[in-house]
């Protein structure tokens, strides 16, 4: 659901090739006239409907307010001529200019940032700007600030998404389609709605299994750095003291078996970059941190349910305990680098390549259950035709390995801590940030890398230096057309002598030995002095093994399609009507009255279940669970995720019938008039064929799909 190009220059940049405005477009340092004071910026102002920049030449002939407004509004426009020459041979030659980063609402990650900025060489404004910049950074969330047009690196609805209730539902409907693969998650129950399932379940296995003792985790949904959570051994434990009513919870088991180092439990925080969400693509950090529990693991017993310290691998508790060790070593400490902890386990004899997929695997399977709710947020927020920005953003994984290296999803983060320092305790009560060598190496490649990957400018850079961005295998191609075929042989020649001297740059191949003498110099590559990026990329590049899995983003994309107005969130009662008619899923047994109360019945328990009763109507999950109704009503003595495969390509299959027919209506009534369908024999074809009930292709349709699932289920 991005909208708009990531690469293409931005408008500011453009208007300042055209009007001539100060350097502040161009990334330097904003000045305004002389004679007019400084204006301080109010807080969560919308930056591109300020006033324009006051330096250029003579007063402009419209009010500051009006240009502004304009310079906005070129900003927030598509740009498809965002990359087109002014014409000027020396606009051509000249080097683009630097990326431009609004950090004003970095807060906590401002250090690693700030350092991440300086070694790419780009532009940062500290405190906002009056002009529109490439890229926004947030802090928390995407309503930080008022952003029109660039880029910001939080999506709306995400840290809704991943509270743990909403994060426990989501995987819960994927458990019900795919157990086997989402297993990676523990059995959970969210309180206080099924208190009294949980208590029910629980009796029922213990009573099938007399030896069974589990130990359970309890959750507050909005907590973080480890508060309000507890260990418990039975359901009569849990503190129901009025706590549960203003703070929902969710109830989890409590791995009990953890792999362990030097006799401490761990987990580990990986960094996770969703750089788009349609289409979805999906990048993982080569190296994270290992944070350590600070007290030797004992499996829980009623004696140690309280010991924080052996149970919880939160940093934020861990730091205050006396056993806390404070390392620059990124192998020993209470606070670790990940790629370490491979190392440590390779010397064992263990196959890290199969816990890099394990892992790679849970990523990919936790990002697919939480998109098709975020791409409802994100259309509430960003609606189809509206100008806005292009979203990206680092998630943080809590990742636990099991002693068979099992990994296991504790939660996600939409704001993982990117602070590059901690507190030292000088003396009692006097505390000072020192700097943490490990945070620094792992954290400040993170949002380094992600820049570069989400770099505006980069198509324009590579067209500047189309030598030092090709790759190996495209390179001669173009040089070959610049270069008569006996001085290509010798360069070809030189090139290939000159190779095993030479030194790779940060993941491409530096520039050509064909070049010019000097070219280096007078255009230097800008991220030859850059480390390889440490961002690997895991989706599309496997979507062929876990495609199959997005059946809840294809019933997301049919929810959108009849919301009817833009920017909502939920379904009414027309709106889900519609989809009946439209997909053709009323019948004899399922009437329209049916379909009426379907819908009251789900909705009514939804809305009872969440907290936000500002919109009333059908929500996505409430959607979802009426969906999981009719499929199985239509395809009975199937699995599960095959009946509702069907349902879902019987959907599709009547609404492309439905739009091609509304398309053909248009052809004709703009031809004079024809009677729609009929102007060719395939419209006559296809008349008959939606005459008809049952459509050929839907049955076929759905058994290919439902082929490989089976397989890889």
């Amino acid at each position: 659901m991005r909208r708009g190009s990531g690469d293409r220059e931005p408008a500011a940049g453009r208007e300042a090739e055209r009007v001539g405005l100060d350097a502040g477009a161009a990334g330097e340092p904003e000045r305004e006239a002389p004679e007019e004071p400084r204006e301080e910026r109010a807080p969560g102002r919308p930056r591109a409907a300020r006033e324009g920049d006051a330096s250029a030449v003579p007063p402009p002939p419209q009010p500051a307010r009006a240009r502004g407004l304009r310079l906005h509004r070129e900003a927030a426009g598509k740009g498809r001529g965002c990359g087109r020459s002014s014409g000027n041979p020396a606009d051509e030659l000249r080097p683009p200019r630097p990326v431009t980063v609004d950090s004003s609402k970095a807060r906590t990650s401002l250090g690693a940032l700030k350092i991440s900025i300086r070694q790419l060489r780009w532009k940062e404004f500290p405190f906002g700007r009056r002009l529109p910049c490439d890229i926004y950074w947030h802090g928390v969330s995407f309503h930080d600030n008022d952003i029109f047009s660039g880029q910001v690196n939080k999506f709306p609805g995400m840290t809704e998404m991943v509270r743990k209730i909403t994060l426990s539902r989501a995987v819960r409907i994927m458990q019900n389609l795919f157990p086997e693969e989402y297993n990676f998650y523990p059995r959970s129950w969210i309180l206080p709605d099924e208190f009294q399932l949980f208590v029910a379940q629980v009796r029922m296995v213990k009573d099938g299994d007399p030896s069974w003792k589990p130990t359970f985790i309890v959750k507050p949904d909005g907590g973080c750095q480890g508060d309000g959570i507890y260990l418990i051994k039975d359901p009569s434990d849990i503190r129901l003291a009025g706590t549960l009513q203003s703070r929902p919870a969710v109830v989890q088991e409590y791995i009990c078996k953890p792999l362990l180092i030097d006799k401490l439990k761990f987990d580990i925080r990986l960094y996770v970059l969703l750089k788009s969400l349609d289409p979805l693509e999906i990048y993982i950090a080569k190296d994270g941190l290992s944070r350590f529990c600070t007290e030797p693991y004992q499996e829980p017993s009623p004696k140690n349910l309280h010991h924080v310290f052996m149970h919880l691998t939160n940093y934020s508790l861990n730091i205050h305990s006396g056993n806390f060790v404070h390392s620059d070593s990124t192998s020993t400490g209470s606070k670790r680098t990940f790629s370490s902890i491979l190392c440590r386990l390779s010397s064992k004899g263990v196959d890290i390549k199969k816990v890099w997929s394990d892992i790679i695997s849970l990523v990919i399977k936790t990002v697919i259950a939480l998109t098709p709710e975020l791409k409802v947020f994100y259309q509430s927020d960003i609606p189809a035709g509206r100008p806005g920005p292009t979203c990206f953003q680092i998630l943080g994984f809590d990742i636990l390995l099991m002693k068979n290296l099992k990994p296991i999803l504790l939660e996600v983060n939409a704001n993982p801590s990117m602070r590059i320092e901690h507190e030292q305790e000088l003396s009692p009560g006097v505390f000072e940030n020192v700097p943490s060598l490990v945070d620094e190496e792992v954290k400040v490649a993170v949002i380094r890398d992600t820049l570069r990957l989400m770099d505006p400018l980069k198509n324009k850079r590579e067209k500047h230096f189309p030598d030092i961005y090709m790759d190996r295998k495209h390179r001669f191609l173009p040089v070959s057309d610049r270069m008569s075929s006996s001085k290509l042989q010798l360069s070809e020649i030189s090139i290939v002598r000159s190779q095993p001297h030479k030194k790779p740059l940060a993941g491409k191949e530096g520039p050509s030995d064909c070049e010019p003498a000097g070219a280096s110099d007078t255009n230097p590559n800008p991220e030859a002095h850059l480390p390889s990026i440490c961002l690997k990329q895991v989706f599309p590049k496997y979507a062929k093994q876990f495609n199959y899995l997005r059946l809840v983003d294809r019933m997301a994309n049919l929810f959108i399609r009849f919301l009817g107005i833009k920017g909502s969130m939920k379904l009414g009662p027309t709106g889900f009507r519609t989809f009946i008619r439209n997909c053709k899923l009323s019948s004899s047994s399922l009437s329209m009255a049916a379909v009426d109360i379907l819908y009251i019945d789900i909705t009514r328990r939804w809305n009872s279940m969440t907290l936000d009763q500002r919109d009333s109507g059908m929500c996505l999950q409430a959607f979802v669970e009426a969906f999981f109704y009719l499929a199985q009503r239509k395809f009975k003595m199937l699995p599960l995720h095959e009946q509702v495969a069907s349902l879902v390509d019987l959907c599709e299959y009547h609404l492309s019938l439905l739009d091609e027919r509304r398309l053909v209506c248009g052809r004709s009534s703009r031809a004079g008039g024809r009677a729609p369908g009929s102007s060719t024999p395939q419209g006559a074809t296809r008349s008959a064929q939606q005459a008809d009930g049952h459509p050929p292709c839907c049955t076929d349709s759905a058994r290919k799909s439902s082929g490989p699932r089976r397989a890889l289920s």
